[in-house]
């Protein structure tokens, strides 16, 4: 087998050592990492490989996000650049006209991001009718909870004035007739109506997704939330050997049993690039949507946001979870869904069935209260925090929630104090899978508009490493082989142009990734053979 020796850089462990001089990856594993002369030893016939002051360290891992998604993603329009409703109209339109989409079929747009908008609000259907009047239009908001559809697209929807809000979802009205806008579950069975693409789209939208994630230095990826239509998918991709980053699924818990029964060969370890992890639940919306279950109201109102399940829906899913030793992960963003997850967890627990043993996840944990924390160490809980929230909408939780309460999201500085293992994610598609992003606001807590949110949750650059490397594996339970360089585990590697770690904080963004190596082969980049 091939080996490469790496030297003349910095290289971070990720252990309790944290740095070494030389690095001799055999294959697909790691030989051997510490002193030059030590490890030279062992590298006779090994390629070397000089970093030139640039550093090593492993592999990022995303904690959660929604590979699926951001495939599509790559198929879909975007708004991103819009900064008012009429910008909106022209992206609609020049999307139409660029992919000759014919009349009457749907036209998908992603990014809605009313916070960069002129007007400061969500567009109604009026602003896509203007874009057409012959295609349906549904346009995604980027946190992927809501969107709105164009007059077309609501009637495509079977949604009229007389259509009752569902459980766990709002229709939008104006006198009595709907605006177009729609939350959670009234906004997400629309995607469903969308048309699939080719195969032949999809297999390269796979390929451009991957692309994407290892650009950031990510070799593993999470399918967070995953129904029971991508089994054939999965197989597809994995049957003609289409992954080249790894993915670990989680179904819905609606779906587990039929994914789990036909999918039997994919748990327990990855097969051609894929294995099923666990269950995942919604439990909440989003927070600056104002759709995140709160125990105290917004500012400037009475409402606390509202449930996606029943409180005995959640036990159940836990429950089974337990049984199954299979682990869970719950979207909880409000502190009032986050309880509703953690007295499931308890009362799973009070029944004898440890979840600890299958750590148990919160996914977001945007406005997880302080006081809550405990509970999280006491059940083995492990957040995983969506903490470039901070950066992205901080302005907005500080209007939706006031200073105090917004200067507390993502609470990572008071986690690490109550010592739980957390972690860090972008929730791609909804953003870009940064790490380098997330990690400087992590230290920083700077909102665009510039200002400190929560000096007091700040962590150091080596803790924020640590969320998506060594304890991002833990929350796989893939601590024995990812997130560290020692002998025996993957050669996950990535290399930066400079050390993190040795960097002002508030330029860490500013690192480029120059390589990611999955299983000892070079996926992005080369810093030059």
């Amino acid at each position: 087998m091939k080996r490469i020796l790496y030297t003349g850089g910095t290289i971070l462990t990720m252990t309790g050592t944290e740095r070494a001089e030389a690095l001799l990856t055999e294959g697909e594993k790691i030989l051997a990492v510490g002193r030059e002369e030590e490890v030279r030893r062992k590298a006779e016939g090994a390629e070397e490989i000089c970093l030139n002051g640039r550093t090593l360290m492993p592999a990022f891992i995303d904690p959660h996000s929604h590979f699926s998604a951001c495939a599509n993603a790559m198929l879909q329009g975007t708004v991103e650049k819009a900064r008012s409703f009429d910008e909106i109209t022209e992206a609609v339109r020049e999307y139409i006209r660029k992919k000759s989409i014919p009349a009457g079929h749907w036209v998908a747009v992603r990014d809605l991001d009313p916070e960069m908008l002129r007007e400061g609000e969500v567009p109604d259907k009026s602003v896509l009718d203007r874009a057409s009047s012959e295609h349906p239009i549904l346009l995604q908001h980027k946190s992927g909870h809501v969107g709105v559809l164009n007059s077309m697209g609501l009637k495509a929807a079977g949604i009229g004035k007389d259509t009752p809000d569902p459980a766990g979802g709002r229709i939008w009205k104006k006198n009595g007739e709907p605006t177009g806008y729609l939350e959670e579950n009234a906004f997400i069975p629309v995607m469903n109506l969308l048309p699939p693409p080719s195969e032949e789209e999809l297999m390269e939208a796979y390929e451009q997704a991957q692309q994407m994630y290892a650009s950031y230095g990510i070799a593993t990826v999470q399918e967070g939330m995953m129904p029971k239509e991508m089994i054939p998918l999965y197989r597809k991709l994995c049957g003609e050997r289409r992954l080249w980053l790894e993915v670990v699924g989680y179904p819905s818990v609606t779906d587990g049993e039929q994914i789990f029964r036909e999918m039997k060969e994919w748990q327990g370890d990855y097969r051609a690039g894929f294995r099923l992890g666990g269950y995942k639940m919604f439990l909440d919306g989003s927070p600056q949507s104002r759709t995140a279950w709160m125990r105290t109201p917004y500012e400037g109102g009475t409402d606390c946001g509202y449930p996606v399940l029943t409180d005995e829906q959640v036990c159940e899913s836990v429950f089974r979870a337990a049984q199954e030793k299979r682990q869970i992960l719950a979207h909880c963003n409000g502190d009032r869904a986050a309880q509703q997850y953690l007295d499931g967890i308890s009362r799973a627990a009070e029944a004898g069935l440890h979840p600890e043993e299958i750590r148990p996840v919160m996914i977001h944990a945007q406005l997880l209260g302080t006081d809550q924390l405990p509970e999280l160490k006491r059940l083995g809980v492990i957040p995983s925090f969506f903490v470039a929230h901070v950066y992205h909408w901080g302005d907005t939780h500080i209007r939706n929630f006031g200073m105090e309460r917004a200067s507390r999201i993502s609470p990572a500085a008071s986690a690490g104090k109550e010592g739980l293992s957390y972690t860090f994610h972008q929730d791609a598609p909804v953003i870009r899978p940064d790490m380098l992003e997330t990690v400087w606001c992590a230290a920083e807590r700077k909102t665009k508009a510039g200002v400190l949110l929560g000096e007091e949750e700040r962590v150091s650059v080596q803790e924020a490493l640590k969320a998506v490397t060594v304890r991002a594996a833990y929350q796989y339970s893939e601590e024995n082989r990812k997130g560290s360089l020692e002998p025996g585990k993957q050669a996950d590697l990535v290399i930066l142009d400079r050390d993190p770690t040795q960097t002002d904080p508030d330029r860490i963004r500013e690192i480029r990734v120059l390589e990611t190596v999955k299983k000892g082969r070079t996926v992005y980049g080369s810093i030059g053979r």
